[in-house]
């Protein structure tokens, strides 16, 4: 179970860096979210996995320690709030500049290559 746990934590984590990098405001948005979820996972893990475990003390035999489980909530709360004001944030700049890109310039267009041995052209002729 703990494999698969830190699996998905680090599954979560790459995926999250990988959309942060992007340059459009809406993949930073969803993958700095990704990495707030892969943070509270590991948070919660911190407080170790144990199944049948209560977490108030005299309740059961093994108990589980509310304090990861305490930060946690805290940290959605925060979360929630900060991806809240971020999408707001992105939806200005997006009103503000035309377009949604980090940056706030649309990246040229790439030339296409010409290979060896391909010189034809297609112009606007009338044939």
């Amino acid at each position: 179970m703990e494999g698969i746990y830190a699996f998905s934590v680090g599954l979560l984590t790459a995926c999250g860096v990988f959309l942060t990098l992007r340059g459009r405001s809406f993949s930073v948005v969803v993958g700095l979210t990704l990495l707030s979820y892969a943070v509270n996972l590991f948070l919660f893990a911190s407080g170790r996995l144990k199944l049948n475990a209560a977490a108030v003390l005299g309740r059961s035999e093994q108990y589980s320690d509310p304090l990861p489980q305490a930060l946690v909530l805290t940290a959605i709360v925060i979360g929630f709030a900060m991806t809240a004001f971020v999408v707001i944030l992105a939806m200005r700049a997006r009103a503000d500049l035309g377009n949604d890109h980090v940056d706030g310039q649309v990246p040229k267009p790439k030339t296409p290559i010409l290979q060896k041995g391909n010189t034809s052209h297609k112009t606007g002729g009338g044939q």
